[in-house]
């Protein structure tokens, strides 16, 4: 079973994780349920860039971003070549290390 490794977060996971996924799941399904509180405010229907993440390692397992996703990363805070959005990167078999960016383009959090 593959691992992500979430880099701590000051506010959502400061100590960091390591959690395992199931093949197939979301990544932000996957932080979701090891209670890592991602924003994703379009209820993951790639309409929103609020879960975007940087895939440190493991990027080259994932399926490539979609024209839909990449046109949204377009708007998303800091992206880099490793940027997804979380809620359409599928976890495949190779072990992950991800980054949940300091910021993104929500003012407020919903779970503030």
């Amino acid at each position: 079973m593959p691992k992500i490794t979430v880099q701590p977060h000051e506010e959502i996971c400061p100590g960091g994780m390591v959690l395992n996924a199931e093949p197939g799941v979301s990544i932000c399904d996957a932080l979701l349920a090891a209670h890592i509180h991602i924003e994703h405010a379009c209820e993951k229907s790639c309409a929103c860039t609020t879960c975007h993440v940087h895939i440190r390692e493991g990027i080259d397992s994932l399926d490539e971003a979609t024209e839909l996703e990449e046109d949204y990363l377009d708007k998303a805070w800091g992206v880099d070549p490793e940027s997804r959005l979380s809620c359409q990167a599928l976890v495949e078999d190779k072990d992950l290390v991800v980054e949940i960016p300091k910021y993104t383009i929500n003012m407020v959090s919903e779970h503030n």
